[in-house]
């Protein structure tokens, strides 16, 4: 009900609008659900995931459109975006993944002051009557529960954005 009320939704499209892209990194990993931190993009778990795991990369820096990223800011997105996929399917084990970015509102952006690229594990039957008829998701885990074993799983880093593995 918070996101379909609007609730924490920026009020404008600055940085200083509200944008919880913005603030996330200002929070500690656990309050802010950070996964990862790279030199100029971070991961963090969706607020409103659309399956147990879903993740967000996102830059630090607040930019709408994917062609104004820095080459840094799109190696990095990337790269987390790989890393990503590698710890879910070491902690999860999912079957698939949708991977996306919605550039405008009317492309679907819930929030498109702030580029995202969505990271959602699927696997097999994972959609069924609850988000068709019940227009809700059943999640295994807390998100809390979720981050740690993310987090705990994420490789350690070797020089600023440079991953493991």
């Amino acid at each position: 009900m918070a996101y379909i009320g609007g609730e924490n939704k920026p009020t404008g499209s600055g940085p200083g609008d509200g944008c919880p892209f913005c603030r996330v990194p200002t929070l500690s990993d656990e309050e802010g659900l950070v996964v990862a931190r790279g030199a100029v993009a971070y991961v963090v778990l969706n607020l409103y995931p659309y399956n147990g795991g879903h993740v967000l990369v996102v830059p630090y820096r607040h930019v709408a459109d994917y062609t104004d990223l820095t080459d840094a800011e799109v190696a990095e997105v990337a790269d987390l975006t790989r890393t990503a996929m590698r710890v879910l399917r070491a902690v999860s084990g999912p079957q698939g993944f949708n991977l996306g970015m919605n550039q405008g509102e009317v492309a679907g952006a819930g929030i498109a002051a702030h580029l995202h690229q969505h990271v959602v594990p699927r696997w097999g039957g994972d959609s069924n009557f609850l988000p068709v008829v019940g227009r809700t998701r059943a999640l295994p885990e807390l998100l809390a529960d979720t981050r740690a074993r993310l987090a705990a799983a994420w490789p350690a880093t070797t020089s600023a954005g440079d991953q493991k593995g």
